[in-house]
């Protein structure tokens, strides 16, 4: 390697060398496995985390299974409503923007769930179900990107066919969407 070249790279190194020793990192360094202090999250930022739990109205929700909607609410990725009728409902809806049907199939396969091929308003969709539960999901393509994903389990005797519910939904959600 050339004088010169040698030089150019020593020059390149210190550079690099003294641009990070100016370098600072906000907050405190905690060693690997010790729990962190919990701190104030600004929920402000968020503002807009809920927005799929207002594709349908309580009253458009509650309908569709037969019943009057009480308590909404948001878990994570999934949002919940129960629904008192003939029996107690909980209707669960979900959106994974980046999931697909054929993925959503294979893990309800997974779990156990028998799955039926269907069409909602032309789309390609699946229902599953659990014999051993008053439970329905329908899950279909959502319009803009990912899956939609709507499930009605009865905690009570049966009233009738969750999945009836479960496709009333999706039938809505999807031509509010389209």
């Amino acid at each position: 390697m050339s004088p010169r070249r040698r030089l150019a790279l020593t020059i390149v190194a210190l550079a690099v060398v003294l641009g990070m020793v100016g370098c600072t990192v906000d907050g405190k360094p905690y060693p690997e496995g010790v729990a962190q202090p919990k701190g104030h999250v600004d929920t402000d930022r968020f503002d807009k985390l809920t927005l799929e739990c207002q594709i349908l109205s309580p009253s458009q929700i509650g309908k569709a299974v037969g019943g009057a909607v009480r308590s909404p609410a948001f878990n994570g990725a999934i949002c919940r409503w129960t629904v008192f009728g003939p029996s107690v409902m909980t209707v669960t809806f979900n959106w994974f923007e980046w999931g697909s049907v054929t993925v959503e199939q294979r893990t309800a396969k997974k779990m156990g769930y028998a799955t039926e091929n269907i069409k909602i308003n032309g789309s390609s969709a699946f229902t599953q179900t659990k014999s051993d539960r008053n439970i329905c999901g329908v899950t279909a393509k959502a319009p803009s990107r990912g899956v939609y994903t709507w499930f009605v389990e009865s905690a009570g005797p049966p009233a009738g066919d969750p999945c009836g519910g479960a496709k009333k939904l999706m039938e809505l959600v999807l031509k509010t969407s389209a």
